[in-house]
């Protein structure tokens, strides 16, 4: 493995308006690196949803990237209040959003699916009261 790049980002949590900067970011950067364009649409699509987690559960976060020559790995960690339940968060259609956020289009309980279903291999790491961390792979 010989890593190519590395990129970090902070992910505001009060600003739903800059949610997917990050993954939009990221999506440029592959593009101009060359990457696959399969591999790309996958790493935008988990990046975003991992973002718009954040931004919607625990007050933001930060996601860290790796790109390397054969994989890209994101990392979103955040401290906000933990996942009590991985494996029924992990449903299709099952959120904890509030009707607020509902109202903006958002926390339809496919963040978390999504984010499995478009990386090769993902863990979550959590703990109540504690923060979250989400790492994802991506095979090029």
């Amino acid at each position: 493995m010989s890593e190519i790049l590395k990129l970090h980002y902070d992910v505001d949590g009060d600003n739903f308006m800059a949610a997917g900067a990050a993954s939009s970011d990221v999506k440029r950067v592959l593009r101009q690196l060359g990457i696959d364009a399969n591999a790309i649409r996958k790493a935008a699509v988990a990046m975003y949803e991992g973002e718009i987690n954040m931004v919607i559960h625990a007050g933001g976060g930060v996601a860290d990237i790796t790109v390397a020559d054969d994989f890209i790995e994101i990392v979103l960690a955040d401290k906000g209040p933990g996942i009590p339940d991985v494996e029924k968060a992990m449903q299709e259609g099952w959120s904890t959003a509030p009707d607020n956020i509902r109202a903006l289009g958002f926390g339809a309980g496919m963040g978390l699916p999504n984010m499995k279903k478009y990386s090769d291999d993902m863990t979550i790491d959590t703990e109540v009261g504690v923060g979250t961390t989400i790492t994802m792979r991506i095979n090029i």
